[in-house]
């Protein structure tokens, strides 16, 4: 009897333990634009910057007082407390900031794997203020851009360049990977899943595919990707992963009415 308690605790460990490495924590994107060119707002008047005293985190102008960001950027309550800069290519000044009125989290969102890594900010009203702005376009549910496709990323993340300053807009275009590649790179930190969408260059180097979480992965005025997650930055055969805005559209419609 007790070598049959023994046996079972031993296998609930093997188990256990087999779960653990079917879900390795997926490694955190250190939030840069590397190789990429400085920009101005008004080649990517959708760009937003989520503050707090300093830049944190990107995000994306979809409609009128609606941005679309990374979940992971929005976990705590102290997102309430800070504000979305528009309008401009610095995160220190110009354009308008506004406050957060709400926060709409994806409620699938797995913090572990970072799935369904999406949030949307309803921002307070400022219509009648002055501010030149733009939105990004959606595509439709379960649409799809062929592998290849030019996408351009962009934000205010660290570029690791003391040449580079991180105060100024900078933006990088890299091609999207396929699934198939993206999920041979990523064997070990878990499975990409159908939320998620990757680009990058398998040489890495100074065509790095990341820019700060939250923010825009776009082609032709089309949001296709959330700012996720990756590993490390500008890595040889490590793509960007992103949140695949084509996977949640419908949620997307039902929360903001978009």
């Amino acid at each position: 009897m007790e070598r049959t308690i023994l046996q079972l605790l031993l296998i609930g460990i093997l188990l256990a333990n087999l779960s653990l490495a079917a879900t390795v924590r997926r490694p955190r994107l250190d939030g840069r634009i590397v190789g990429g060119q400085e920009t101005n707002i008004q080649d990517i008047p959708y760009q937003v910057s989520l503050q707090r005293g300093y830049h944190f985190c990107g995000g994306s102008l979809i409609a009128q007082g609606w941005v679309l960001t990374a979940a992971h950027c929005t976990e705590g309550s102290a997102i309430l407390l800070s504000k979305v800069r528009i309008g401009s290519s610095r995160t220190a000044d110009g354009g308008l900031v506004v406050g957060i009125k709400r926060v709409h989290r994806h409620p699938k969102y797995d913090a572990y794997t970072i799935d369904f890594d999406f949030s949307l900010l309803e921002l307070e009203d400022y219509s009648a203020l002055n501010v030149t702005q733009a939105f990004v376009g959606l595509p439709e549910q379960d649409a799809d851009i062929a592998d290849g496709t030019p996408v351009l990323v962009s934000g205010w993340g660290n570029t690791q360049s003391a040449q580079e300053s991180t105060a100024v807009l900078r933006a990088v275009t890299v091609p999207k990977v396929s699934q198939r590649q993206c999920t041979e790179a990523y064997g070990s930190f878990g499975s990409i899943t159908d939320r998620m969408i990757c680009a990058g260059l398998p040489e890495g180097g100074k065509d790095a595919c990341q820019g700060d979480s939250g923010g825009p992965l776009a082609a032709d005025g089309i949001l296709w990707g959330v700012v996720s997650w990756g590993y490390g930055c500008a890595r040889p055969s490590y793509p960007g992963v992103y949140s695949r805005v084509a996977s949640v559209r419908n949620w997307i419609s039902s929360t903001s009415g978009i």
